[in-house]
């Protein structure tokens, strides 16, 4: 079971590289050619909602991408450092993000887009927020979970 593991500040130039790594971590675990622009678009989606919480809540913490390659299934996660609560996690530096900002109802639409988005591309997607922060979880089966007519 391979594991790759990518982290990088929250800015939205570097989201593509990680559409790129993810789809050709994908194509290595064996998921689907037809599937690999829906892992691209998924990932993109998820990173970009990523940084613009990390943006829009001042934290500094890297964005956090895993990408596992498992017995039957390939999976992503991609983790941000806002808390249940709607704050930095425990440890996280923040610039001071001022609750009922103008801007929290517009990041907070654009956040239900993103999300939107994914679950229509994504079958097996988990949304998940506790203490560390936020993940959305998504998988893909992969050739050997595929069975042979």
């Amino acid at each position: 079971m391979a594991t790759v593991e990518l982290r990088f500040s929250a800015q939205p130039e570097h989201v593509r590289t990680a559409r790129l790594v993810a789809a050709a971590v994908a194509r290595r675990a064996g998921v689907d050619e037809a599937v690999l622009d829906e892992v691209r678009l998924a990932v993109g989606e998820a990173c970009s909602r990523a940084v613009g919480l990390h943006r829009s809540h001042g934290i500094t913490a890297p964005v956090r991408v895993v990408l596992n390659e498992e017995e039957k299934a390939f999976s992503i996660e991609v983790g941000d450092g806002v808390t249940a609560a709607g704050g930095a996690a425990a440890g996280e530096a923040r610039d001071g993000a001022v609750a009922g900002d103008s801007h929290e109802s517009d990041a907070e639409g654009e956040d239900e887009m993103g999300l939107a988005v994914i679950s229509g591309l994504v079958d097996d997607v988990e949304v998940t927020s506790g203490a560390d922060g936020g993940v959305i979880r998504m998988s893909w089966p992969t050739a050997s979970a595929v069975a042979l007519p």
